[in-house]
């Protein structure tokens, strides 16, 4: 592994598909919004084309099912296609067994829409948590050999914040099965992990402070979504104030700072990362597992 990969990701989603909030929780609720993923996707094939850029799509099973040609589209371009599940729902609220069946429902919509074998996935909203890590032997189960779910610091959605895993480790599983970890990358800042590298926490940063840190010689996990890069999109209902912010806070010059990093960074795919990585050399993390008392 080189410490200076930087890996590109885009999570398929669309605009409405927001956590944790009961307007948008369910399919049915989800057809009752116009789609905006086709045009934003694209906007973003043809930035990613014009740099040579190759990108890893964790897909949800219900885009692939609903926009098959989208993610032929995607894969004939030459990017990495991956998993994000099925229905969008978080890791912990659901049982292994339920875990299971939308992860399982996400491959087979994501092989029917453009024939790619996915040995990839990314959980929605980070949702893996210390209480629920049996999901990595769900995973390793439906033939997933990289996850990209663990993210080191304090979340509304999850997070696993006292593990410290903030580089690519062997993941040891409760079951003793090994799985590849890419995490999300962190930046310390007084002693505590701060993100910076995808979704709102991309969109607030300044562009001058994103093109220093894109800089560095450290690994680095992008995360974005059709939706960071789309200013015209309506307000989902019933989100907070705190919410409203966090979900459309800097979208008018979010593609513009995606275009100067594009400039000056050499991204590159999952894949590409996992070959040039010699696993044989890294550490193999454990998780401590918490137990959470509703």
């Amino acid at each position: 592994m080189r410490f200076s990969d930087k890996i590109l990701t885009v999570d398929l989603e669309d605009w409405f598909h927001i956590l944790d909030n009961p307007h948008t929780k369910y399919e049915h609720q989800w057809n009752n919004f116009p789609s905006r993923i086709i045009n934003s996707t694209f906007r973003l094939l043809d930035l990613f084309d014009l740099y040579d850029c190759k990108c890893t799509f964790f897909v949800l099973g219900y885009v692939a099912r609903k926009y098959p040609e989208l993610v032929r589209e995607i894969s004939l371009r030459g990017h990495e296609i991956a998993s994000h599940g099925d229905q969008h729902q978080l890791v912990y609220s659901q049982t292994p067994a339920q875990f299971e069946r939308d992860l399982v429902i996400s491959l087979e919509a994501i092989t029917k829409a453009c024939g790619a074998e996915v040995k990839a996935y990314r959980a929605p909203g980070f949702s893996i948590r210390t209480d629920c890590t049996w999901a990595f032997d769900v995973l390793v189960k439906c033939g997933i050999e990289i996850d990209c779910s663990i993210f080191s610091a304090a979340r509304s959605h999850g997070g696993m914040r006292n593990q410290n895993i903030t580089s690519p480790v062997n993941l040891l599983t409760e079951a003793g099965n090994f799985i590849r970890e890419f995490p999300i990358s962190t930046l310390s800042v007084g002693g505590k992990p701060v993100v910076f590298s995808g979704g709102g926490y991309f969109r607030i940063t300044p562009q001058f402070v994103l093109k220093k840190l894109f800089k560095s010689d450290k690994y680095l996990m992008t995360y974005f979504h059709p939706r960071d890069f789309d200013p015209e999109q309506p307000m989902v209902p019933g989100l907070t104030v705190s919410r409203r912010f966090k979900s459309y806070v800097g979208l008018r010059t979010t593609f513009s700072k995606l275009e100067s990093l594009l400039e000056q960074t050499s991204f590159m795919t999952l894949a590409s990362a996992d070959n040039r990585t010699d696993w044989s050399s890294l550490p193999i993390h454990q998780i401590s597992k918490e137990k959470r008392f509703l």
